[in-house]
C-alpha cells in the first residue's frame, strides 16, 4: 500500500458490496478516522466533511455506505430489529479489515453513532483509540418515533422520496429499511444502553 490513500470503489462486508472512499495518509502512516452515516445518510451525504477532517487533522479518512444506502447493494428487507447491533458486530469489523484499519477513531452520526458505540462496547478492539458519537440512539423515545412517523408521510406524499433519490440508488429500500424498522411495534422496547458501561476508550 502507498503512503497515501486516494481510492474509492466497492468492498465486501456482511455479504454485501458497499461503496467506500478513503483518502489522506494510508493506515500505518497516520491514524484513520472512519465515518458512519445516519439513518438516511450515505457516503456522499458527508459532502466535504471528510476532506475538511483530513485537512484539519492530517489523518486518513474513510467513509462508506451501509447496505441499502447510496450506491451500495440493497439491504434485505425487512431489517431485523437488532440491525444496528448486526452492523456493529458483523459488518463494521469486515469494513475495518477491508480498509486496512490499524489505529484511529470511529465518528458516527445518529444510527452511525449507535453502531460505533455498540462496536466500542462489545468488540473491544485495541486498534480503536477513541469514539465520537453525534446524536446517537440507545433506546427509543416517543418524540423520536413521532418524527419518524412524520418522515413516513413526507416520503409517501411529499418530496422526501425524490430528495433521497439524488443520493441513493434505491430510495425505497433505503427509506423502508430504516422507517419500517423504527415504526415496528416491537421496536418500542429496543434498548442498547447497556453497551455504554463497556466502552473503554
Amino acid at each position: 500500500m502507498s503512503d497515501r490513500w486516494a481510492n474509492a470503489g466497492l468492498l465486501k462486508a456482511g455479504g454485501d458490496w458497499l461503496e467506500y472512499s478513503c483518502f489522506g495518509p494510508a493506515p500505518g502512516q497516520a491514524p484513520t478516522l472512519v465515518l458512519l452515516h445516519e439513518g438516511l445518510g450515505s457516503r456522499d451525504l458527508w459532502r466535504d466533511f471528510p476532506k475538511r477532517l483530513n485537512a484539519a487533522t492530517g489523518w486518513g479518512v474513510c467513509t462508506y455506505s451501509r447496505a441499502g444506502y447510496g450506491g451500495s447493494e440493497p439491504a434485505a428487507l425487512p431489517r431485523p430489529l437488532d440491525y444496528m447491533s448486526h452492523e456493529a458486530r458483523v459488518v463494521l469489523p469486515e469494513v475495518l479489515h477491508a480498509i486496512g484499519f490499524e489505529r484511529g477513531l470511529l465518528i458516527g452520526h445518529s444510527d452511525g453513532g449507535t453502531i460505533a458505540a455498540i462496536y466500542a462496547g462489545t468488540v473491544h478492539d485495541p486498534r480503536l483509540r477513541g469514539l465520537v458519537t453525534i446524536a446517537p440512539h440507545f433506546f427509543t423515545e416517543e418524540i423520536g418515533l413521532t418524527e419518524i412517523a412524520r418522515a413516513k408521510q413526507a416520503f409517501e406524499s411529499g418530496d422526501l422520496r425524490s430528495r433521497l433519490a439524488k443520493y441513493h440508488r434505491d430510495p425505497d429500500n433505503c427509506f423502508r429499511g430504516w422507517n419500517d424498522t423504527w415504526l415496528h411495534p416491537e421496536f418500542k422496547d429496543w434498548n442498547v444502553s447497556d453497551v455504554l458501561e463497556e466502552i473503554g476508550v
